[in-house]
């Protein structure tokens, strides 16, 4: 049925493999705006996560009238983003040791919001010495359409058994689309959306979910065989 015995695995950006909070907070900060902790800012709707939560709502929302003011925000954050965002503990390891993997298919699905974000990608990966053309493809979603078609095109371009595939992400939607395209799923609960808020308002099953990025690393290394890897 299928041509080949290769493996799919595919990483989300924001939230997975890279700290964007931290990116997000700095920005704020440098337009004189306050986001708010880690713990609210994973409970707010997606509206509320970048121009901040309830309390800090109104001030955020004047400083942010007008175009031109969004425009500078965006600038900020893209720069932001290309010289200082970071990668997760752990997360640039694993993904040099998928790459160097054979058989495994390693690909990015990103709905980053800064200046040309494939470029802005590139530039943080490049700076944890990891080349964005070293993986088998990646792939910018708009932010209204969600990930579903882009991971089953990925999946099927590769002749990949939906039994051999895997998508990482930080969100419900993730956790959804990942199901939707016929993958596995493992969902990280310390990007955009915390533990509680995935299992009791969108019933992600607690089972799939790794509350670090030390955690994920190790299921991914474990469920890919590819350890050193410990149980837990």
């Amino acid at each position: 049925m299928y041509s080949n015995s290769n493996r799919l695995i595919v990483f989300d950006v924001d939230g997975t493999i890279i700290d964007a909070y931290s990116a997000i907070v700095e920005t704020f900060s440098k337009h004189g705006m306050e986001l708010g902790d880690l713990e609210r800012f994973q409970k707010r709707h997606h509206l509320f996560k970048y121009l901040g939560g309830i309390k800090e709502f109104p001030f955020n929302l004047r400083k942010q009238l007008g175009k031109r003011s969004r425009k500078k925000i965006l600038s900020t954050l893209t720069d932001v983003y290309r010289d200082d965002a970071e990668l997760y503990p752990g997360m640039a390891d694993l993904i040099r040791t998928l790459i160097a993997a054979p058989g495994i298919r390693v690909g990015l699905v990103t709905r980053n919001i800064t200046n040309e974000p494939m470029l802005t990608i590139r530039k943080v990966l490049s700076r944890h010495d990891i080349d964005l053309d070293a993986f088998d493809f990646a792939v910018h979603v708009p932010l209204r359409e969600d990930k579903t078609h882009a991971l089953r095109s990925a999946r099927k371009s590769f002749d990949i058994n939906p039994a051999r595939s895997y998508a990482c992400g930080d969100e419900h939607k993730d956790f959804t689309s990942a199901i939707a395209a016929g993958m596995h799923a493992f969902i990280g609960s310390y990007g955009f959306e915390d533990y509680t808020r995935l299992t009791k308002k969108f019933q992600v099953p607690e089972d799939v979910i790794s509350r670090t990025p030390e955690d994920l690393s190790i299921r991914v290394h474990h469920a890919l065989d590819i350890g050193p890897f410990e149980c837990r």
